[in-house]
């Protein structure tokens, strides 16, 4: 049946992250069905470098260790020291993930030399700011994954002229191939197509 809620098979220890999730009040975590398509599309990067910025509690830090394999290694950085500690309670001892506790920007500014299969881009920095410097980490075939792009209720004063924005920027970028998508939170899938000096 083409139900694109049917038989998501979420991680087992998503249902443990939720519950510590709620109990701090967290709103932001990423959907479920975003956490899906991230599973799919981590699963297209074997042995891949995968960075997020922006852990929050670990939801979408979930599906994408639960795409990817066991060659493939993943940073992920939070600001939000109680957040990121349910991820690292949960998620931890998986050899294939390092948590940063810090702001994006700052990690961004100590990876200049590195390159990313895939780069989910879950907090201000490394999308509403330091965006070229995040797409500079970008190889060649690399995606860049961003959410949360249809007006929502949570959302910060000002985030829909962002958005606008922040779309325009990504449209104008010759170096990337671009599908926006009207579905969960709003996506787009960015994949790069030149060399990441042209970024």
């Amino acid at each position: 049946m083409m139900d694109d809620q049917n038989s998501l098979k979420p991680p087992e220890v998503l249902q443990h992250i939720k519950v510590d999730t709620a109990a701090l009040g967290f709103q932001m975590a990423s959907e479920p069905l975003t956490g899906a398509l991230l599973r799919t599309l981590a699963a297209t990067k074997p042995a891949g470098r995968f960075l997020e910025l922006g852990t929050g509690t670990g939801v979408s830090t979930a599906w994408l260790l639960d795409g990817m394999d066991e060659a493939s290694h993943l940073i992920s950085v939070e600001n939000d020291a109680d957040c990121i500690a349910v991820a690292k309670q949960y998620l931890g001892n998986d050899h294939r993930v390092s948590f940063h506790t810090e702001d994006a920007a700052v990690l961004l500014a100590t990876l200049p030399k590195q390159q990313f299969d895939f780069i989910f881009a879950d907090t201000w920095a490394g999308k509403y700011t330091h965006l070229e410097d995040t797409l500079q980490l970008l190889k060649p075939g690399g995606l860049y994954v961003i959410d949360d792009m249809l007006p929502q209720s949570s959302g910060p004063e000002g985030h829909a002229a962002k958005v606008l924005k922040l779309i325009a920027a990504l449209e104008n970028n010759a170096a990337l191939v671009l599908t926006k998508m009207k579905w969960s939170s709003g996506i787009i899938i960015a994949a790069c197509v030149e060399s990441h000096s042209k970024l």
